[in-house]
Formats: C-alpha cells, sequence, structure tokens
C-alpha cells in the first residue's frame, strides 16, 4: 500500500497509548469512592482513568439494562423492531414487580413508551416486555444479551436475566459495565430518553403512571447525560453515568455502594477528576469522510470518499507534553470495481513515532466497472481528444 499522506505532527499528552487496555496513573487522594468497585474511561480513545476492583465479578442489579436497552436500539436500527410497533404484554411481564411503570397484561402499548420506561424509570415489566418481543422469551434473549457481551470484550460478565433482579450465576464487573454503556451512548435515540426527568406514562386503559430518572445527577452534575442506575440487598447501590463537557465525554461506574448517596459521591468524585485533569481530542471521527479522495479509474465514479470505520482519539493529561503523528495510507488511484463499504486504506495512529491505534478507511461509495458500451464510449472520448 502506498503512503496517501502524512498529517502534520500535533502536541498532545497522555499517561499510555490511546487503546481499550491504556491506562493513565491516579494518585489516590484525588478519588473518593466509598463502594466495592469503580471505573472511569474516557469515551473517545477508550482509556482508563481510575480503576477499583474492575474485574471482580460482583451483582450489577438494574445496571443490566444497558444491554437490553443496547439490544433493543440496535434492533431499531436493523428494521427488526419499530418504535411505532404495539407489543401486547404477557401475564409474566405485567407481574415482574420491583421497579415498574405497571403494564397492563393483555393491553398494548408502542415499543417507544416502553424503551423510554426501561430508561428514564428502570421499569422491569418493560424489559421482560421487550425480551420476548424480540427473541420469544426472556431466556432467549439472555442469550443475546451474553452473546453480544461477548462481542464487546465483557469477559467477566454472564447475564441470566434481562432485568437485573437476584439470580444465581449473574455477574459483571465495573470494566465490563463501561464497556456496555459506551455502546449504548453511541445511540442518539438513547439520549432522548436518558434526559428525561419526569414524565407520566399513558395506559391504554386511561391508567397514567408518573416516571422519575432514577439518576440525581441528570439535574445535580453539569454534563451528565446519561447512565443507569442499580440497588439490590446483593449488589448495594450502583450506578453507572456519562458525563460531557466540551470534546470530552467520560463514563463511570460504581457497583457496591453503601447508600444512594454514597454512589452519586463518588461517581461525582470521578467525574470531577476526569474534566480537572484531563482533555480529550479527536484525530478522526467514524464515518466522518477525510478531505483528501481516491482517484478510481475504470469507473464513471472518478472519486471515492474516505471514511474512518473507528473514531481515532487520544486522552491528553493537562501539563504533560508527548508528540502525536496521524498519518494516512491508502492507494492514491485504485481501478473499479470498488464496493461501498470495502477497506481501501488505514489511519494510524502514533506517539513519538510508535503505533497506538488504528482503523480501516472504507469506500465511501460504489465504484462499478465500466459495462462494455460505457468502457467504449469512454475510449471514444479519449480517441477524439487525442
Amino acid at each position: 500500500m502506498k503512503k496517501g499522506l502524512i498529517c502534520a505532527a500535533l502536541v498532545l499528552a497522555l499517561g499510555a497509548a490511546a487503546t481499550g487496555t491504556a491506562k493513565v496513573t491516579v494518585r489516590a487522594e484525588e478519588v473518593v469512592t466509598d463502594c466495592k468497585a469503580a471505573y472511569l474511561m474516557d469515551v473517545g480513545s477508550g482509556v482508563q482513568m481510575y480503576a477499583k476492583n474492575e474485574t471482580q465479578r460482583l451483582p450489577i442489579a438494574s445496571m443490566c439494562k444497558i444491554m437490553t436497552l443496547l439490544l433493543a436500539l440496535e434492533a431499531t436500527d436493523s428494521g427488526e423492531l419499530s418504535y411505532e410497533e404495539e407489543i401486547t404484554i404477557s401475564e409474566r411481564a405485567a407481574g415482574m414487580g420491583g421497579s415498574q411503570v405497571f403494564l397492563g397484561a393483555g393491553l398494548s402499548y408502542r415499543a417507544e413508551e416502553l424503551l423510554k420506561s426501561i430508561a428514564v424509570c428502570s421499569a422491569n415489566d418493560s424489559c421482560v416486555a421487550i425480551a420476548e418481543r424480540l427473541a420469544g422469551s426472556e431466556g432467549a434473549f439472555c442469550e443475546r444479551m451474553n452473546a453480544r457481551a461477548k462481542e464487546l470484550g465483557a469477559e467477566n460478565t454472564l447475564f441470566a436475566n434481562c432485568t437485573g433482579l437476584p439470580k444465581e450465576t449473574q455477574y459483571s464487573c465495573a470494566h465490563d459495565v463501561a464497556l456496555m454503556l459506551r455502546e449504548l451512548i453511541g445511540h442518539e435515540k438513547y439520549h432522548a430518553y436518558s434526559r428525561i426527568w419526569l414524565e407520566d406514562f399513558e395506559h391504554p386503559d386511561g391508567r397514567t403512571t408518573q416516571m422519575t430518572n432514577t439518576n440525581k445527577l441528570i439535574r445535580q452534575y453539569d454534563g451528565c447525560d446519561g447512565g443507569k442506575t442499580g440497588f439490590t440487598n446483593e449488589a448495594g447501590f450502583c450506578l453507572a453515568a456519562s458525563a460531557r463537557r466540551g470534546d470530552m465525554r467520560v463514563i463511570s461506574v460504581v457497583i457496591g455502594a453503601g447508600d444512594s448517596k454514597a454512589r452519586f459521591a463518588a461517581t461525582t468524585s470521578l467525574f470531577d477528576y476526569a474534566f480537572d485533569n484531563f482533555e480529550s481530542v479527536t484525530y478522526l471521527k467514524a464515518g466522518e469522510a477525510l478531505s483528501e479522495q481516491v482517484q478510481v479509474q475504470g469507473s464513471e465514479v472518478e472519486q471515492l470518499t474516505l471514511l474512518p470505520e473507528k473514531s481515532l482519539a487520544v486522552l491528553r493529561r493537562r501539563g504533560v507534553e508527548e508528540n502525536y503523528t496521524l498519518r494516512c495510507e491508502y492507494e492514491q488511484q485504485m481501478k473499479a470495481p470498488i464496493q461501498e463499504g470495502e477497506t481501501i486504506g488505514q489511519a494510524i495512529l502514533l506517539r513519538d513515532g510508535v503505533e497506538i491505534a488504528r482503523t480501516d478507511l472504507l469506500a465511501g461509495t460504489a465504484a462499478p466497472r465500466y459495462s462494455w458500451w460505457q468502457a467504449y464510449r469512454e475510449g471514444a472520448r479519449h480517441w477524439n481528444m487525442a
């Protein structure tokens, strides 16, 4: 592959390489976490900013609904589920208990309203209704949950239900919860729900249930725009939350705090540490075209845009300098045919000349080969110009 261009180096700073396993050093006095486990991640780069027992297998209560919501939103993206679809509630779903919106068995509700109730008030009955609609049963849906967790690299996670209610052989860890929430917040539709503080849930039979967001930091912490609380006697008080200021977004996970106040205090401490000490810089954003284009021979499509498959970002600690270079490699001229989404190059992020991350560059459109007639016409055009 020929080198297409080398972007000028920028001076940035990071305590470690910008990969999902990278870490930065934390002074213990900077963070206060009165809980069993905690994790703090920069969303753009995936860098670990703080960790406490982050891979310890623990019950996570309703935070497992992060995966329930993720699968549901992915189903809407693929066309498997429509937001406008009416879902009829089973006796089992209506009888779940715990946090709920009191769905009526035999009644039909719009899928969007069910998803909203899961995101806002952690409705167990809505979780089961969605699980049954997508997989036929909660058990079959859990198989999907576990498969998706494995795809995300959540190695210390096992789901036995879609609600987080106590059940044997069900666990996760702070690190894995962060991975799941990172994927969920990539869906813009989720944020339409996560920012709701108070809203009425209307039932088809005329009843109304008031929904209140269980994540109090939505109103109490500047920049907090999503997350999921959880509580059972086994799990203690839990909270996974995201916050954004400027171009920097972080995820905090707290498991096993002694009370609700402690989980919010720990999350606030983690957020403060992140925003006070770090900045995030994105070099390439997934799906956003580069300014450069590839020349194409043998097709009516003469130029192709380059789209990064994944974002490339780094986290920098204030006051520390390291040298970063973004290098994009691709053939400056390619021959048709080229498929839309085909890999046609690589973007590589280097620190002090050493590679720390890369992503494929994809063809933004298809470039089919000339048909016989098109090739003849093109040849004739060039002959006439000679």
